[in-house]
């Protein structure tokens, strides 16, 4: 999924958004999605090892927001039902399979 210049930009704002809404850190969020926390910031900054990768982290944090009663920040490219996107691994997203 390629962004426009301007959709990166909202992008990497709505991920700090929702990042310092949750207030974990990302050896907090690493533990829990069982990587690493430069592998967290890397994808913090759109810097994705897979495509997958930032679905990933999006449904993690919503998820976790929602659980503490906090309204996510809505992500304006990363939208819809990633089911319907043809080039994404749905199962990788399901299983929260981070790239190594």
């Amino acid at each position: 999924m390629s962004l426009t210049k301007q959709q990166q930009i909202n992008t990497l704002n709505e991920f700090q958004e929702n990042f310092a809404l949750l207030g974990l850190s990302t050896q907090e969020i690493a533990d829990e999605l069982r990587t690493t926390s430069k592998k967290i910031e890397a994808i913090l900054r759109l810097q994705p090892v897979a495509i997958e990768d930032p679905w990933i982290l999006k449904n993690y944090l919503e998820e976790r927001l929602l659980d503490q009663e906090k309204t996510p920040i809505p992500f304006t490219a990363l939208v819809g039902d990633y089911h319907d996107y043809w080039f994404l691994d749905a199962s990788k997203i399901e299983k929260r399979k981070l790239a190594k």
